[in-house]
C-alpha cells in the first residue's frame, strides 16, 4: 500500500515538472552545441573593447582629464569642429554645421559601438536564455557597475542598448548601464571633481546615483525570453559553421545600424537646432524659477558627447554664468539625451522614456533649486 502512494505521487509531480523538464534540457543542450559561435562573438567583443578602451578613448580622457581648467570646447555641443562656426551665419547653416561636427565628434564611439552591440546580439542569442537576476536591485546594480568603465556617452551606448534588449537581456539593467557609462566612468568624475568646487562635484555624483537608484519604478522589467539563432546540425564542419557565423554576424551588424542611422541624425538635427537657436544670453538672466526648469529640460534633450558634460559646464561657469543654471546642466547633460529616449521609446514604449526623461529634468531642477537656496555654492 506504501509503495502505491509512492508511485502515485511520483507520477504527480512528474506531469506538474514535465514542461519545466523538458525546458531545461534545451537550455543545457543548447549552449554545447555553440559553444564555437560563443566564444567567437565573445571574442569579438573584448577585441572591440580593448582597442577602442587603449587606442582611443581612455587616451582622449586622460588628456582632458590632465588639460584640467585649459580643457576647451570647440563646437556648440562638440569637443571638435570640422567645419567652423561663426555667429554671422545664418541660422540654418549654423545648424546644418553643428550637426556636422556632433556626428564628427560621435565617429569613435560608434566605431565601437556598433560592432561590439553586433557581437553582444550574437553572444546573447547564442546562449539562449540571456543571464540575469531575479531581483531589481541586483539587475540594476550589474548595469550600473557594468556600464561605469564602459567609456561611451548616452548616444553611443544606445545602440549597445539597443543590441542587449534585442538579445533580450534585462530591461533595467540595460538602461543602468546606458546611464551608468556617461555618469559614472571614474575619469569623468575625476574631471568634476578637479574642475569644479567640491559642492557641485559631489551633486554631479549624487544626481545620477538616485536616477539609477529609482530605475525599478521608472522602467518595467521585460519579459525572459529566448532568443535563438539557426545553427549548423551537429557534426557538420567547421568551414560551413565558421561561414554561418559570419553571416549572422554580419546581418546583426547591419540591422544594429538601420537602427541606430535614423535616430543618430534626428539626435544631430535636434541637437544642433537647440545649440544654435535658443539664446545663449539667457543663460546670464538672473536665477529663476522658471529658467531652472528651462535650462533641466534643454540639459536633458541635448546630446552631448563624452565627458562634454563636464567640459561644457566648466566653461559657462568660468563664464560667469549663474551657479544655479550650471549645477543643472551638470546634473542633466550626461544620463541621457533625445537619441536615448527616442530609441528607448521605440524599442521599449514611450511612456517609459518619458517617465526616464521627466525624472532626469526633474533631478536637475531640484539640484538647480538646493544651489539657489544654499549659500554654500555661491562664488
Amino acid at each position: 500500500m506504501l509503495n502505491l502512494l509512492v508511485d502515485v505521487q511520483k507520477r504527480r509531480v512528474r506531469r506538474r515538472l514535465g514542461p519545466l523538464m523538458s525546458t531545461t534540457r534545451v537550455a543545457v543542450s543548447t549552449p554545447s552545441r555553440r559553444s564555437l559561435e560563443v566564444s567567437l562573438a565573445a571574442l569579438i567583443a573584448v577585441g572591440v573593447i580593448l582597442t577602442f578602451w587603449s587606442q582611443q578613448r581612455y587616451p582622449a580622457l586622460l588628456k582632458k582629464l590632465h588639460a584640467g581648467t585649459g580643457v576647451k570646447v570647440a563646437g556648440a555641443i562638440s569637443f571638435d569642429a570640422l567645419l567652423k562656426v561663426t555667429p554671422e551665419m545664418p541660422a540654418p547653416t549654423r545648424v546644418m554645421r553643428t550637426s556636422v561636427n556632433w556626428l564628427y565628434t560621435n565617429r569613435f564611439g560608434m566605431y565601437f559601438a556598433l560592432p561590439f552591440g553586433a557581437a553582444m546580439m550574437t553572444l546573447l542569442a547564442g546562449m539562449g536564455a540571456p543571464k540575469r537576476f531575479s531581483s531589481a536591485a541586483g539587475n540594476v546594480l550589474c548595469g550600473a557597475v557594468a556600464g561605469a568603465p564602459m567609456g561611451v556617452c548616452t548616444n553611443c551606448a544606445t545602440p549597445v542598448a539597443q543590441s542587449l534588449l534585442v538579445g533580450g537581456a534585462s530591461t533595467r539593467l540595460t538602461v543602468a548601464a546606458m546611464i551608468s557609462s556617461p555618469s559614472f566612468n571614474p575619469v569623468v568624475v575625476a574631471m568634476a571633481f578637479v574642475l569644479f568646487p567640491l559642492p557641485l562635484a559631489v551633486m554631479r555624483v549624487v544626481v545620477p546615483a538616485v536616477l539609477i537608484a529609482t530605475l525599478p519604478l521608472l522602467v518595467r522589467e521585460n519579459g525572459l525570453a529566448v532568443r535563438t539563432i539557426a545553427m549548423p546540425a551537429d557534426g557538420e564542419a567547421l568551414g560551413p559553421r565558421l561561414v554561418a557565423f559570419c553571416h549572422v554576424y554580419l546581418g546583426n551588424l547591419l540591422r544594429l545600424t538601420l537602427l541606430t542611422l535614423p535616430w543618430m541624425l534626428l539626435a544631430a538635427l535636434v541637437g544642433a537646432l537647440a545649440a544654435e537657436t535658443i539664446p545663449a544670453y539667457g543663460t546670464h538672466l538672473p536665477v529663476s524659477v522658471a529658467g531652472v526648469i528651462c535650462v533641466a529640460i534643454l540639459g536633458t534633450l541635448l546630446p552631448v558627447p563624452m565627458a562634454l558634460d563636464v567640459a561644457l559646464a566648466y566653461v559657462l561657469y568660468h563664464a560667469g554664468v549663474p551657479v544655479a543654471y550650471v549645477a543643472v546642466l551638470l546634473c542633466t547633460l550626461g544620463p541621457v539625451s533625445v537619441y536615448s529616449l527616442s530609441a528607448l521609446g521605440k524599442q521599449l514604449d514611450w511612456r517609459t522614456s518619458l517617465r526616464l526623461g521627466g525624472a532626469v529634468a526633474l533631478l536637475g531642477c531640484v539640484a538647480g533649486f538646493v544651489v539657489m537656496l544654499s549659500p554654500m555654492f555661491s562664488r
